[in-house]
Order: structure tokens, then C-alpha cells, then sequence
């Protein structure tokens, strides 16, 4: 799978609006690490109706088809449903994916020689249902749903050797528990409060999984205004996986959120965590900058997540779709050790 190359994403945007709800439709071209040079098409429906909105922020449905010339194919669905003025939040998250892909085995220090390729094609899905404790706090529940099937693996590889656990299928089958404060001026692009979550996920053979495991995440952010056009936005995130872990479910360190410059996946283990920082400066009403810096790591076990660190940072310009509404796009460059980076394209800040 080659590199990244240096495509200039180009996009056109249009809207529709009915009396309940908006439609925003993006046509994409772009390219990252994972995929190579991609094109596709999506939108945002937006409902308008008073029990769907909460505060400024209203309920909508993001939806996009891309396919990549690594001959992937990816889809993405994820409504997001305020009910009752926000007493009530519906998040869920669908995706099916048929996806060549890059593997370098588990571990926090894996040589470049292991590289070799294997196809995958899996659909997820994740549906949460949380209510909220006025003003900010917020809990409920989750399914998480995932089926893996490797469908080709390199002749003599990593995973053809069947020790690696997932390196035929994975089926990941289980509820979990959410609990969060979210005090955030917007969604999809703050400039102000904090976002604070627990989460833990239980997969279990008792409902089908092919292994049980458990995966508890820490999601820390804060964003503080400087002046009226910038805001400096922290983030600590961390998980780790218990149990027999297929290595579909555990952590995947870089991809275009949480560690822009690595190759999503490039270093895989049971445990991760990224400390990552981002200015922003608004220099139109459209058009936003943004430069960051991270450092991160995967490891086995906690004790040694100062081992091999993963420092990486980078920049990038963002643009307002719509002037009454936050929604924007991104394009990012990040690089880190050993020549690894990566152009990135996404729909909202990485966080």
C-alpha cells in the first residue's frame, strides 16, 4: 500500500432545505496513509424540529460512501438524536468496510520488515442511549457489535501462521456503560467548556463474541478561548483491553483523530494512551488554521507505556460549510518518527 501522497482535496457543498429538516451533501476527494488517493460522496441531515435541538446544538444524521484506489470500499452512517430538548441522546455509529489493508504484528515496537497485507471486510455498529442529569452530566448504556472476516492474508505471513488471535474472524458482541460531562459550546467545532468520559465495553461469548474481553476508555478534553478568534484545545485519551483480545478489538495507534502522522494501525497492543494539544485560530468567518503536537504509545502493559514514545505533529485548515451552522471540514498533515506521515481529510475536528 503506498504512502500518502499529496493530493489536494476538492469539494463542492449544497444544501436543501425542507421544513423539518436541512440537507448538507459534500462530494470528496482526498487521500491518508490508510487509503491512498479516495474519492466519494456524503451529506448532513440536520432535523429542525424543537424536541431535536438542544441548546445550539441540533440532532443530525452524517452519512458517506468512499472509495479508495487500494480498492476499499467504506461506509459510514452515524445519526445523532437529541429527544425531548436533550433530556435524551441517541448515538449510534454504522459502518461497513471492505478493506484491504496493512499489518506489522502486535506490539509497541514492531520492524517495518513485518509489513505485509491482508483483506478484511467488517461491519460495525455501536448504539448508545444516554440521559442527561441537567445541566452537564450525562450516563447511560451501549451495544457494540462487530464482525471481522479476513478474507486473504500474505502466503507465510503473521497471520496466516493462525497464532495471532483474529487472524481468520472476530466477532465482538457486547453492552457497555457510559458516563460523561459535557459542558462543550458546540460538537463539531468547540471553542469553549470541557468533554470528560468513562467508558467501559464488555464483549462476551454469552452473546455470541468469539472471545470475551473487556475495554475501558478515558476521554479527557478541554477548550480554552484565547482572545475572540483562537482557542487551545487538550486532549488525554486512553484505553485498555483485558481478556483474550482479538487483535481487531484492541488498540490501533495513528489514524486521522488521535495520532495524525501514523499509519492507523501501524503499531497494535492491548493498551494505548495520546496527550495531544491543537491551536486553532478563526482568521475568517470560514476559515479556521490549526497546528498541533501529540506524543502517544501502545504497550502490553501499563508499566510500560514510556518505552517506545510516538511524539508527532503537524497543521492544517478547516472550512465552514454552511454560515449558520458549525459543521466543517478538515485537511491536516502530520509526520512523525522514521519518515511516517500522512495527509488527512475529515468532516469536524479530530476532537
Amino acid at each position: 500500500m503506498a504512502q500518502a501522497q499529496d493530493e489536494k482535496p476538492i469539494f463542492q457543498t449544497d444544501t436543501m432545505s425542507l421544513k423539518k429538516a436541512k440537507i448538507l451533501a459534500i462530494p470528496v476527494i482526498f487521500s491518508t496513509p490508510e487509503t491512498s488517493f479516495g474519492f466519494g460522496g456524503g451529506g448532513q441531515l440536520f432535523l429542525l424540529q424543537k424536541s431535536n435541538i438542544y441548546n445550539e446544538r441540533l440532532s443530525n444524521i452524517l452519512f458517506t460512501a468512499i472509495y479508495t484506489l487500494n480498492q476499499q470500499f467504506i461506509i459510514d452512517l452515524k445519526p445523532q438524536i437529541y429527544i425531548d430538548k436533550g433530556d435524551f441522546f441517541l448515538d449510534i455509529a454504522y459502518k461497513f468496510k471492505i478493506y484491504p489493508n496493512l499489518f506489522w504484528g502486535v506490539g509497541a515496537n514492531t520492524p517495518e520488515s513485518n509489513q505485509e497485507q491482508y483483506d478484511m471486510n467488517s461491519t460495525e455498529l455501536r448504539v448508545a442511549f444516554l440521559k442527561r442529569l441537567p445541566p452537564d452530566l450525562n450516563f447511560g448504556l451501549e451495544w457494540v457489535f462487530q464482525s471481522h472476516q479476513v478474507t486473504e492474508t500474505a502466503e507465510g505471513g503473521l497471520l496466516a501462521g493462525g497464532d495471532i488471535v483474529g487472524f481468520d474472524k472476530a466477532l465482538i458482541n457486547g453492552l457497555g456503560v457510559i458516563f460523561n460531562l459535557d459542558s462543550r459550546d458546540d460538537v463539531a467545532s468547540p471553542f469553549d467548556g470541557h468533554f470528560l468520559q468513562l467508558n467501559a465495553r464488555f464483549s462476551s461469548e454469552n452473546f455470541g463474541a468469539t472471545q470475551g474481553y473487556n475495554k475501558f476508555i478515558t476521554d479527557l478534553r478541554t477548550y480554552r478561548p484565547i482572545g475572540r478568534n483562537s482557542v487551545l484545545a487538550l486532549q488525554i485519551y486512553q484505553e485498555s483491553t483485558f481478556g483474550e483480545v482479538p487483535f481487531q478489538g484492541m488498540s490501533w495507534y495513528g489514524g486521522g483523530e488521535r495520532a495524525r502522522g501514523y499509519f492507523r494501525g501501524r503499531f497494535i497492543e492491548r493498551h494505548q494512551y495520546v496527550l495531544q494539544a491543537e491551536y486553532r485560530h478563526r482568521f475568517h468567518p470560514r476559515w479556521t488554521v490549526a497546528a498541533f503536537a501529540l506524543v502517544g504509545e501502545v504497550a502490553a502493559t501499563g508499566d510500560e507505556f514510556f518505552r517506545y514514545m510516538k511524539p508527532a505533529a503537524g497543521g492544517g485548515i478547516r472550512f465552514k460549510l454552511l454560515k449558520d451552522q458549525n459543521t466543517v471540514v478538515r485537511f491536516d498533515y502530520g509526520f512523525g518518527l522514521a519518515g511516517s506521515s500522512g495527509f488527512y481529510f475529515g468532516v469536524n475536528e479530530a476532537f
